[in-house]
């Protein structure tokens, strides 16, 4: 039997010289929460933090997954390395992705230069596993220039993107006016470049007046988020938003934000694997626990409130 770690050696020589099935491989471990996948993490940690990481979200049905295939196309165009990580819906019998591989990404699967992947949100809010952040880490440090991550449409609580890319962009498509909402309802504070997909709908212009409304009533800041009109489909857009997101990495970077906004990434996803994990141990405790099975009992005989029994459980723990 292999010492632990010895794996991990092997897998990150192979993941920093670029090997897909290294990658495929040490993502698989992080997923799985195999104490391999963590020490691999370990390993090629300093490695990060080369590539730029962009965040899709926005509402099922938008176009994500057609734009972000013509983004790769026109990355692959200027011979830069692409991964896509796409967050799915959990299957409640598996526990993998439901939907798999996306299909419309399918033109670039034999690309030696792009690597996509998809990965199942367990659950979690906002549709991101504990483990996304860490794939994303390992294809930065495959060597790939640009790491895109698209999300399932899940709404308000899809904000957890944020914590995991230096720039967002949100996708809409005319004629949904719960888009608009969703907008109104907060989860405009995230995009840093907004994206009409579908653009030839004959609501565009409609939809386009309505955001700038909404951006009006936002705070001012230095970057103005763009309205990008894209017929991903066609291809038609796609350069210009690639555009708008190299100027907003280049006015963060110029501003010095780039490295803040990291820094906040980082510290959310330490915090989010240590919650996990306490939550986890908890967990643990609680069932092996007859003293807790009994202070559990009172709350369902109603006798102790909920709040007071999580005060008396956390005491114990301390």
């Amino acid at each position: 039997m292999a010492a632990p770690g010895s794996t991990a050696a092997e897998l990150a020589e192979r993941l920093l010289a670029g090997d897909k099935r290294a990658l495929a491989r040490a993502i698989s471990l992080v997923e799985n929460d195999d104490p391999e996948g963590w020490a691999l993490v370990r390993e090629v940690f300093p490695h990060t933090g080369r590539a730029a990481v962009v965040g899709f979200t926005g509402p099922p049905g938008a176009g994500k997954s057609t734009l972000i295939g013509a983004i790769v196309g026109h990355a692959r165009a200027r011979e830069r390395e692409v991964a896509v990580l796409s967050i799915d819906p959990s299957s409640p019998f598996t526990h993998g992705a439901l939907l798999g591989d996306r299909i419309r990404l399918s033109d670039h699967f034999l690309d030696p230069g792009v690597f996509i992947r998809s990965m199942a949100s367990r659950g979690s809010l906002g549709g991101l596993s504990e483990a996304t952040l860490q794939a994303a880490l390992l294809m930065d440090a495959a060597g790939k220039d640009d790491v895109l991550l698209e999300t399932v449409g899940v709404g308000q609580a899809e904000v957890d993107i944020i914590d995991h890319a230096d720039t967002v962009v949100l996708v809409l498509m005319p004629g949904s006016g719960d888009s608009v909402q969703a907008l109104k309802a907060g989860v405009m504070e995230i995009p840093d470049v907004i994206v009409v997909n579908k653009a030839d709908h004959p609501l565009t212009d409609t939809m386009v007046r309505e955001i700038r409304g909404v951006l009006s009533l936002g705070p001012r800041t230095s970057w103005r988020v763009p309205i990008v009109r894209t017929e991903a489909a066609r291809g038609e857009g796609v350069e210009e938003l690639v555009g708008r997101v190299e100027e907003h990495r280049a006015h963060i970077e110029a501003e010095g934000t780039l490295e803040e906004r990291r820094r906040r990434n980082l510290m959310n996803e330490v915090m989010e694997l240590a919650t996990g994990r306490m939550r986890r141990r908890l967990a643990d405790s609680v069932r092996e626990d007859p003293a807790v099975q009994q202070l559990l009992d009172e709350v369902v005989a109603r006798r102790l409130d909920p709040a007071s029994a999580a005060a008396r459980l956390l005491e114990r723990d301390e």
